[in-house]
């Protein structure tokens, strides 16, 4: 199947986590560069808050294991719309790659951006990027 690569900047990462599931789960390769741009819409406090309690959730060598990098937690929202304790959703799966900022080879090919998955400029949100460092994730972009 052919490839896709989709731009997060300023996307909502529910919408777009439901577009690439969609393409994963028909057989195209995906790949989502700019994920610590990506955005969660709502009150910042209360996403962070609900976050670190999922975080800080269980045991900290026995689970539940909740990401904090930005990359991780964009794939564990896809994650969650794929059906991946079956076959397909695991083949799905493996077809997905996610990347902090733009990696080599990336920079001149064309990237996605659709339209219904950009934010509004009158909402409150928070980046994900924001987010991960308020969990304790280590910055690297």
């Amino acid at each position: 199947m052919s490839e896709l690569i989709f731009d997060a900047s300023d996307c909502i990462a529910g919408r777009l986590a439901s577009l690439v599931a969609k393409e994963i789960l028909k057989g195209n390769r995906v790949s989502i560069v700019n994920a610590e741009k990506a955005v969660i819409l709502g009150n910042p406090e209360a996403i962070e808050q609900t976050w670190r309690e999922k975080v800080e959730r269980g045991h900290p060598y026995q689970g539940p294991f909740y990401p904090k990098q930005p990359e991780r937690i964009l794939r564990r929202i896809i994650r969650g719309m794929v059906p991946r304790k079956k076959p397909r959703g695991r083949e799905a799966l493996k077809r997905l790659r996610i990347f902090i900022g733009v990696p080599e080879g990336y920079e001149e090919r064309e990237k996605i951006r659709p339209e219904k998955v950009v934010k509004k400029p009158h909402h409150k949100f928070i980046y994900l990027g924001e987010l991960s460092l308020k969990l304790g994730g280590k910055k690297r972009w």
